[in-house]
């Protein structure tokens, strides 16, 4: 009589090397949190863009080494909440926020749980959303505004009581166009393994040289540039959808 197969176990465990990569992008945000508490705001914003950096390179590195899991995604979600959630949020009420009195503290939460909410939607259309957009501003971008004007503010030596109310419309929009329909375009579709143009390695070798000369400022206009991108796109979208329409009833009446 013959047995019944052995069923298989499971292996435990988990990748090392993209779980590294989430667990510094981890450790960025809870440094920049530590940071922002002891007044040193130009090391906290660089802080939350080293997450950014590190955020970037996990999935691109569980892609390439086929370690893809499900505690990966979740754990990266988890991280992405501390490093762009909590510690923006943080960031830039112990800078100008916290002098707002109970209208920073509520703007500040604004953003957390603007945050919160993007990435549990983000989590829930994993497998339906179209790649090439996402719906409303990813959260490192969010963060990357709030933290590139901490750093600007940081760096040039301003009074944070001057831009108070400037730093909560920054985040507290920041945080409203996460939680927003506006379509991001994601930059997946670029394919950095074949030939590009030339002009266009001239305009990143330039892109690198401005950045190198003034981060904050150059870092916080391109991020400022593309979350306005999104209203500006779905506008024009709409705009040519009632366009077609009506050019299609006119057609279809004659």
């Amino acid at each position: 009589m013959e047995q019944p197969p052995v069923p298989r176990k499971r292996p435990r465990g988990i990748y090392l090397l993209p779980n590294l990569f989430t667990t510094a992008a981890l450790f960025a945000g809870f440094y920049a949190i530590l940071a922002a508490t002891q007044g040193r705001f130009e090391a906290s914003s660089i802080a939350i863009f080293a997450a950014m950096l590190l955020d970037g390179f996990d999935g691109r590195v569980a892609r390439m080494t086929h370690t893809q899991t499900a505690f990966g995604a979740e754990y990266d979600s988890l991280s992405d909440m501390v490093a762009f959630g909590v510690a923006p949020a943080l960031v830039a009420y112990h800078w100008a926020l916290g002098g707002l009195g109970k209208l920073g503290w509520l703007v500040a939460f604004v953003y957390c749980a603007a945050a919160a909410l993007r990435l549990a939607r983000f989590n829930t259309q994993v497998g339906t959303a179209d790649k090439r957009f996402f719906q409303g501003l990813p959260s490192p971008s969010a963060a990357a505004l709030v933290a590139g004007g901490v750093w600007i503010g940081a760096d040039q030596g301003i009074d944070p009581s001057y831009v108070s109310w400037i730093a909560a419309a920054v985040t507290a929009g920041a945080g409203l166009l996460m939680v927003s329909n506006f379509r991001y375009y994601s930059f997946k579709q670029l394919d950095l393994h074949g030939r590009v143009p030339f002009m266009l390695a001239v305009a990143v070798m330039l892109g690198v040289a401005l950045i190198l000369i003034q981060p904050p400022i150059v870092l916080f206009l391109g991020f400022l540039g593309y979350a306005i991108s999104g209203p500006v796109w779905t506008l024009i979208s709409l705009r040519d959808r009632r366009a077609s329409r009506r050019r299609g009833r006119t057609g279809g009446g004659v």
